[in-house]
């Protein structure tokens, strides 16, 4: 991409996010975060001067906030602070997640209450605009005061030190940064810590996760009325009058949605007057409240997002005197860093998606089953019995919503203890935002699993056409997944679905 997006410190919106992560926008730091950079910097640099005590200045961290350290051990502090914490285990992050969490802890010390040199944020600038992307393992942070072990290995990279990928290629970070041009960070006062202590590894991981779960959430309309139609059912339970009695934004919003998916239909006509049935399943009349329901918990945790993302998340704080020039002003120690905003909402959206793969197996379930399935073939297969049809594409979806269903049990209601006892209450919030991003991969196959299904029921309706938008998306489902008329393998054809959707395939049908 050829645009140049500017950080100073403000809130991000989720697309800002996926535009430098995913697109690889480049990333410039607005004029005006300098002056508040070197503002709060001075503020540090005179408390070096006079020898006053700060934390995490000229002391120790942690349960050693009480150890007092001369000034010439402050850089090694520093050093060894990152040092330290490099504790991350398990496999890396993907680079887009690691572009995040450069990005986030870009902006939010441009904002100018962290103390740093703009040196410091020019190198994660720069970093980033390089393709040089810090290996950090998705593990072992508790998220409390911030996302300690994930952050250290960022910062590892940033002076020199530690591993990173490059074109994809694992590297030395000191070769990588001279490769570059880039001169490692020898961290001054503050500046170690003031890279680790923050929820940008949780505010990545749980970012980018959102941000597909906000596609899922609204697909799952479409793969919904695809089903309605295939079972023959009625849009009537999504006329507008019945959700202005229940004036919930999300459900009507997803109640307008398959409304407007659900137009021109020949098979609902064929079956408008003397149907015998009353009402339908709850997996089909109960979708605007369902998916809408999932639609606003996901709106919320968007908005704990993007605020986070422009907030001041380190500890101690540097708030400069209006009168910046000499340097003046208070240090204020806080717990900006705990990670319970995030923790809370990522549970709260792994409960949304998971609800919504629930709702979806019971109508593949309703797809598939000759006893409820209104006349369709059992298991949608042209030859049952010598032909299972997809029975199995079903197994799986109900093996992918038991793990989601697992992993909807809420990381943020634990806490361990940890540095003495001085933690002693943390977030979990990586453990949410990892949850979180499993939950959301495994909706992705159930959308997929559905749409299949769904496009397979709709065949056997011809020649009756459903509505205009349902058959423009069964066809686009045909692309990717043939019709099926024998037995053929289909875990590589529920694959290839998945990748579609989250390529944005079908982003035409979100609404």
């Amino acid at each position: 991409m050829t645009e140049v997006f500017e950080i100073d410190g403000s809130s991000l919106s989720l697309e800002d996010i996926a535009a430098v992560a995913v697109e690889r926008a480049t990333v410039a730091i607005a004029k005006d975060a300098y002056a508040r950079m070197e503002a709060s910097r001075a503020v540090v640099e005179g408390v070096v001067a006079r020898a006053d005590t700060a934390y995490g200045i000229n002391t120790g961290f942690g349960k050693l906030s009480d150890v007092r350290i001369g000034p010439n051990q402050l850089e090694a502090l520093q050093r060894n602070l990152v040092r330290s914490h490099a504790c991350g285990i398990g496999e890396p992050l993907p680079e887009d997640e690691v572009r995040a969490m450069l990005l986030l802890r870009a902006n939010v010390l441009a904002k100018g209450l962290s103390g740093v040199r703009p040196v410091v944020v020019e190198t994660l600038v720069e970093m980033l605009n390089r393709g040089i992307h810090p290996v950090i393992p998705a593990r072992g942070s508790v998220g409390a005061s911030g996302d300690l072990a994930p952050l250290a290995h960022l910062a590892l990279a940033l002076i020199g030190e530690g591993d990173v990928f490059v074109s994809g290629a694992r590297v030395a970070a000191s070769e990588a940064l001279r490769r570059a041009g880039i001169i490692p960070l020898t961290l001054a006062a503050k500046e170690g810590l003031a890279l680790l202590n923050g929820t940008q590894a949780m505010a990545g991981v749980g970012g980018l996760a959102l941000a597909r779960a906000l596609r899922v959430v609204e697909l799952f309309d479409l793969a919904g009325a695809m089903s309605l139609e295939a079972l023959r059912g009625t849009p009537a339970a999504f006329d507008a009058r019945i959700h202005e009695a229940r004036p919930h934004a999300g459900q009507i919003a997803a109640a307008a949605h398959l409304r407007g998916l659900l137009e021109e239909s020949e098979i609902r006509e064929s079956h408008r007057h003397n149907d015998p049935r009353v009402q339908d399943a709850y997996c089909l009349r109960c979708m605007p409240q369902v998916h809408g329901a999932a639609r606003g918990a996901l709106r919320h945790v968007r908005d704990v997002i993007e605020v986070e993302a422009g907030s001041a998340t380190d500890n101690p704080l540097i708030f400069a005197d209006e009168d910046a020039s000499q340097g003046d002003g208070e240090i204020l120690s806080g717990g900006n860093f705990h990670g319970a905003p995030l923790a809370l909402a990522l549970d709260y959206a792994a409960i949304a998606v998971t609800d919504l793969m629930s709702i979806s197996e019971r109508r593949i379930d309703r797809l598939i089953n000759p006893d409820i399935n209104e006349g369709l073939p059992a298991f949608l297969s042209p030859d049952a019995g010598v032909s299972s049809g997809l029975m199995i594409a079903h197994v799986a979806a109900a093996a992918l919503l038991n793990e989601a269903k697992v992993l909807s049990h809420p990381a943020s209601i634990d806490s361990v203890p940890t540095s003495g006892g001085k933690e002693d209450h943390v977030s979990m919030g990586m453990t949410s935002a990892l949850k979180l991003r499993q939950v959301v991969a495994n909706a992705e196959y159930v959308l997929a699993m559905e749409l299949m299904a769904a496009a397979q029921g709709l065949e056997y309706r011809l020649p009756l056409k459903p509505a205009r938008e349902v058959e423009r998306a069964a066809a686009a489902v045909r692309e990717t997944v043939p019709q099926l008329k024998e037995d053929r393998v289909l875990a590589g054809e529920i694959e290839a679905l998945a990748q579609e959707i989250r390529k944005g395939k079908f982003d035409c049908w979100r609404g």
